[in-house]
């Protein structure tokens, strides 16, 4: 039995990439337990199983005597062959668990094998297999079984039955990673990507950055002739992606990231990271894009609030704003008290009228008295209104 088991070990660390000492020691420990079942002993403290890696012979010791019944081969082979094939297996998973922990952050290769309530199940070259939840499908991802498929090692975890290995289509690292690999320039570290931001099936901004003057960026990722980023776009189905120059000078950034439409102001609010960006009204709805998805991906890209705006509407608002403000202009209220009404949330003389004292002290600067007042004015002004009415 020790030499078939020792052949059976070589084969297993060929094939499988077990270690041997691994498995010798899983052997080792899973024989224990059968010399406990063979002897009926109750503990398994001064129980110990020695495989002699030279000669493969199995010699099983209790407090340091060797054990020479016949039952004891026959009950411990039949057991440990049992126990084997567990340990073999756990360590197969512990190997496959390993493996696949380092490729988290890389993009795999594999088929399509089955399909299990809406997620695909990847053969990954025999190794093992993967799992793509549905919501890491791109909607432009029609997959056949048996279908070559590539895709981005999200996660790897750990379960009762094997490794879980999480497949993602979607991520926007999947799109930094098909960079990586078509764009020597970013492989080598030339070129870096500084920012993505990604809508899976309908679009990706990624935002690039050259460490040497004489690299283009943006050409770099394009290609001759486009070549490059064709290859992507195929990839991933024709989703569209606009490589955009990152810059520190943040005008110029959120200019590039709205891009291709013109914009003719940017007013920056650097403590609250937001931006109004003023277009011309021709502009308007390409620099928004289809559903709000221009905006809203560069927005992520540049991780400021862009407030798209026409002059027009600015003049506009402004003008409203100023008639709100004079609406609420009650006696005994300055500016000071108006804009933290209004900051508050009693932006109508409605509000302030139905409001409470304890809701009014709330507010800075408003005392009980004062409180009262505000409400009996905004009271009072809006029956005036009523009666003209």
């Amino acid at each position: 039995m020790s030499n078939e088991l020792m052949m059976i070990l070589d084969h297993i660390e060929r094939e499988r990439g077990i270690a041997k000492d691994i498995l010798i020691a899983a052997v080792e420990s899973a024989m224990v337990s059968a010399v406990k079942k063979a002897i009926g002993a109750k503990t398994s403290e001064n129980i110990k199983v020695v495989i002699d890696r030279a000669t493969s012979a199995i010699k099983a010791y209790v407090d340091d005597e060797e054990i020479k019944s016949v039952d004891f081969g026959r009950i411990a082979a039949q057991t440990a062959k049992q126990v084997i094939i567990q340990k073999i297996r756990e360590a197969e998973k512990d190997v496959i668990f390993s493996e696949f922990s380092a490729k988290i952050g890389d993009i795999v290769s594999g088929t399509v094998y089955r399909f299990d309530k809406g997620n695909i199940i990847v053969d990954l070259l025999g190794k093992a297999e993967g799992v793509m939840p549905k919501r890491e499908q791109s909607p432009r991802d029609d997959f056949k079984q048996g279908q070559r498929v590539r895709a981005y090692v999200l996660d790897v975890k750990k379960e009762t039955r094997g490794p879980q290995i999480i497949l993602s289509r979607t991520s926007p690292l999947f799109v930094k990673k098909l960079f990586e690999l078509e764009v020597p320039e970013i492989y080598e570290g030339i070129v870096e990507v500084r920012s993505i931001s990604r809508e899976a099936g309908e679009r990706t901004k990624i935002a690039v950055w050259s460490k040497d003057e004489k690299v283009d960026c943006v050409g770099a990722c394009v290609g001759m002739r486009g070549s490059r980023v064709k290859d992507i776009v195929t990839e991933l189905q024709g989703e569209k992606i606009d490589i955009i120059r990152w810059s520190d000078d943040l005008r110029e950034y959120i200019t590039a990231a709205l891009s291709p439409a013109k914009i003719t102001e940017i007013r920056l609010d650097k403590e609250n990271q937001k931006a109004q960006v003023i277009v011309a009204e021709d502009q308007l709805s390409l620099s928004i894009g289809k559903h709000g998805q221009n905006v809203r991906l560069a927005s992520r890209l540049i991780g400021w609030d862009l407030d798209i705006r026409t002059r027009e509407e600015i003049v506009k608002e402004k003008e409203e704003a100023k008639k709100v403000r004079a609406e609420m202009m009650l006696e005994g209220i300055g500016e000071k008290i108006l804009s933290a009404l209004m900051e508050a949330g009693l932006d109508t003389l409605e509000k302030v009228a139905a409001s409470t004292v304890e809701q009014l002290t709330d507010i800075k600067g408003i005392g009980a008295k004062k409180a009262e007042k505000i409400i009996i004015a905004a009271k009072e002004k809006l029956s005036s209104h009523h009666e003209s009415a």
